[in-house]
């Protein structure tokens, strides 16, 4: 048996995933702007590092709000299973382009300290960095939880990013103000590098989290969940089950499972049976769930089985 395919959502949760994208990228191009005029007017390598940061992020946002467009089509003849493998190729990518941006950061920031540094400004720039991270914390928590709301990888990932960029935002403040206070410049590019690390290792765990996705790898809590689940609906029914597999496929659940009847059970109990478990499992979850189920006879089972294989051996 096979539950359809509801992962994409009522049209009410596409139009709150597509809304909280376009907020993401609006304010992303404004904290661009605000952050490049404060680089400008003080010569501050922290503040090039938070630029840095915001034009990565526009970048990414812009792949992100298409990846997300592709993950809500439904499946068609060329894509059966649907787009939603789209969500993990854009957190690789939003996580590599993290990880270019810290390098590039590194490299400013060492370069800028060796050729002499030369700062101005630094109270006005403090002001619109430490305004640009209030606003990406908002932003960024707002994305998270929408992102887990729907289960979206897609706004998860670019929330992530965001509350990233937020911090980088705290550490230039924190350089800023070092520096100011103490009047040695070299707390400037010290911080960047700092800030460039810390952002280094965000985009190396959103690249970790693509690759498992896209080789589906498995998620122990989602797991112990499902078994507890089913262990409780199946001995509810008289029934056992195995072969349990399941797998993220960005946007929603893919269960598979065998459940196992006893000799003589009607084909529509056991349609109707299963049908039951099926819906249990989407109502415990907090994503969209694709549920397969293969019916099976206790009894018989273990005979057919070996049967088949000596057969094909």
């Amino acid at each position: 048996m096979h539950t359809p395919q509801t992962h994409a959502g009522s049209n009410s949760a596409v139009r709150q995933q597509k809304h909280a994208m376009l907020a993401s990228l609006v304010v992303g191009f404004a904290m661009l702007g605000g952050k490049s005029y404060a680089y400008l007017i003080t010569n501050s390598a922290a503040i090039l590092s938070d630029a840095a940061e915001s034009v990565v992020h526009v970048l990414a946002v812009s792949f992100a709000a298409y990846s997300l467009w592709l993950s809500l089509k439904p499946a068609d003849e060329s894509h059966p299973y649907g787009h939603d493998k789209i969500s993990f190729f854009s957190a690789g990518f939003e996580g590599a382009m993290i990880v270019i941006a810290a390098l590039f950061i590194i490299v400013e920031a060492v370069d800028k300290w060796m050729s002499g540094l030369e700062l101005r400004n630094l109270d006005i720039g403090t002001y619109y960095v430490a305004g640009a991270g209030l606003i990406n914390a908002a932003l960024g928590g707002y994305l998270v939880w929408q992102g887990k709301r729907h289960g979206s990888i897609i706004l998860v990932a670019n929330g992530k990013h965001v509350l990233t960029d937020s911090w980088t935002s705290l550490g230039v403040v924190v350089g800023l103000m070092l520096t100011m206070q103490t009047g040695w410049l070299p707390f400037d590019p010290i911080m960047a590098i700092i800030v460039a690390l810390n952002i280094l290792w965000s985009g190396g765990r959103l690249m970790r989290q693509s690759v498992g996705g896209l080789m589906d790898e498995g998620n122990p809590e989602t797991d112990v969940k499902l078994r507890k689940i089913l262990e409780r609906e199946a001995t509810e029914r008289g029934l056992q089950f195995h072969e349990l597999r399941h797998r993220n496929s960005g946007t929603a659940l893919w269960v598979d499972v065998h459940l196992l009847f006893p000799a003589g059970t009607k084909i529509e109990d056991a349609h109707w049976r299963a049908t039951e478990i099926e819906a249990r499992i989407k109502e415990a979850l907090a994503m969209p769930v694709v549920v397969t189920t293969h019916l099976e006879p206790i009894e018989e089972h273990d005979r057919t089985h070996r049967a088949l294989k000596d057969s094909s051996e």
